[in-house]
């Protein structure tokens, strides 16, 4: 794998984060002839960055990624979960040495592309429509083919980054993140039933909600972020996007200690 020419490098925080060591990272990389932009949720979108550090959470890296569009992104925990982070905040010396060492992995993801009413958004995770209150009814067809009708409070197509994420919560399998896959999963179905459903990458799913739909507030969900309305006989076009979400970890087994530490998985373990 070729290794990253480090030029510019981002620095992505929340400022609400008063103990990121902005001034000591900035003099680390001064030693190095490398550029330090300090950005924030204003930031100019064109940066020409090579790397961006990301201090924070699963939802900032999210919003990186997806604002900086194929920027490779190395995230340092600042939140509760961090499955799409490299290391802990205690540990950010360290992470920062071995980057510029070069001695990394990076990951590139499968992104959702999703043409609605609206335009067009892009996930990293999943897009999820549902309603507010009531069952909704969505015609799910993959591939001009149509497949069922889903009632219930929605419906989640989601990546395999996203199996950590919404789909897990849902009941969905963990998905290892280089697979290339896309993944279906009906919320609270009125049907015993329906399954989830993983399909190969370069399926194209089409979703529209039907007259039978009685929930007037209905909505596209991006990454759990943005709440774009949607309306009866919408038509929802999600395949996976020529973009890739590029992610800096330390080790090549990276995945499975992420699971092992985020869900706590050896900690039977360590009691006995």
């Amino acid at each position: 794998m070729s290794k990253l020419i480090l030029k510019k490098v981002g620095l992505f925080f929340d400022p609400s984060h008063n103990n990121v060591p902005v001034q000591t990272i900035q003099d680390w990389f001064e030693r190095h002839q490398i550029e330090l932009i300090v950005l924030d949720w204003n930031s100019s979108k064109r940066q020409d960055l090579d790397v961006i550090i990301v201090m924070g959470g699963d939802g900032t890296v999210l919003y990186v990624v997806r604002t900086f569009k194929g920027c490779p992104v190395l995230a340092i925990n600042h939140g509760n979960v961090g499955f799409l982070t490299a290391a802990d905040q205690q540990d950010w010396e360290l992470v920062i040495s071995r980057l510029l060492e070069q001695n990394y992995v990076l990951s590139e993801r499968s992104m959702l592309e999703c043409d609605y009413p609206g335009g067009t958004v892009y996930a990293v995770n999943e897009v999820v429509i549902r309603g507010a209150t009531h069952m909704i009814a969505l015609d799910l067809s993959i591939n001009d083919q149509h497949i069922r009708r889903i009632r219930g409070d929605g419906l989640i197509v989601g990546t395999s980054t996203g199996s950590t994420a919404y789909l897990l919560s849902a009941g969905c399998p963990i998905v290892m993140p280089e697979v290339r896959c896309m993944i279906l999963a009906g919320l609270n179905e009125y049907n015993f039933t329906a399954r989830h459903l993983i399909v190969g990458h370069t399926s194209e799913i089409k979703i529209q909600i039907t007259a039978f739909t009685r929930e007037t507030d209905i909505y596209l969900s991006v990454d759990g972020k943005e709440k774009l309305p949607l309306a009866i006989n919408d038509k929802i076009i999600v395949k996976e996007s020529n973009l890739r979400a590029k992610l800096i970890f330390m080790d090549s087994n990276y995945f499975f200690n992420n699971l092992s530490t985020r869900l706590a998985w050896n900690d039977g373990l360590n009691r006995n």
